[in-house]
């Protein structure tokens, strides 16, 4: 939409009842010109980082069964070497193993970090998928008010239709659980 055209007042009769939908007719819909979709993917890649990227692959190896077999192999090695038990006679951390415990906990901190660099990166993507959500749904809503207004529907009959539908699957949802 040009900035002349969102300055005009709404000169179709779809567009005064999108104007009005918010309860005032200001000649403004949702505050905002509309822009188009933009592809998820290609925003998140201009965002995305070396670190970002290096972050998720710890974590996703963190997150598998490589990592506790590799995890159980190095404190066996560990442990049987310092007691003596596999004939490596190496004793450089001996029992309660306080060097493996520092190097561990070091190691849980690095994780907890990586994980949490991970979930913030998935949650930028899921407020993203949020945004193009509210941005196709607009979209829609007012190609719908549009093509319900040249078809000459009956927009109050439509929203109450819509609100005893809603009304309804709230209710059903509360009687079934939403899990289901």
């Amino acid at each position: 939409m040009t900035d002349a055209a969102a300055a005009q007042p709404h000169v179709c009769d779809a567009c005064r009842i999108l104007d009005a939908a918010d309860g005032q007719q200001d000649d403004v819909i949702f505050g905002s010109t509309l822009a188009p979709v933009r592809s998820e993917n290609s925003i998140l890649h201009k965002l995305r980082r070396a670190e970002d990227e290096t972050a998720d692959r710890i974590t996703n190896f963190a997150g598998s069964m490589r990592f506790v077999y590799a995890h159980t192999v190095w404190f066996g090695i560990w442990i049987l070497g310092n007691l003596g038990l596999a004939g490596l006679g190496f004793h450089f951390d001996r029992f309660p193993f306080g060097l493996l415990t520092m190097i561990v906990s070091l190691e849980a901190i690095f994780l907890a970090t990586f994980v949490m660099i991970s979930q913030n990166r998935q949650a930028a993507r899921s407020d993203l998928r949020a945004q193009l959500d509210f941005e196709n749904n607009l979209r829609a809503e007012i190609w719908s008010v549009h093509i319900g207004q040249a078809l000459g529907i009956d927009v109050e009959h439509v929203e109450s239709v819509v609100a005893q539908a809603m009304k309804n699957s709230e209710q059903w949802l509360h009687a079934h659980g939403s899990s289901a």
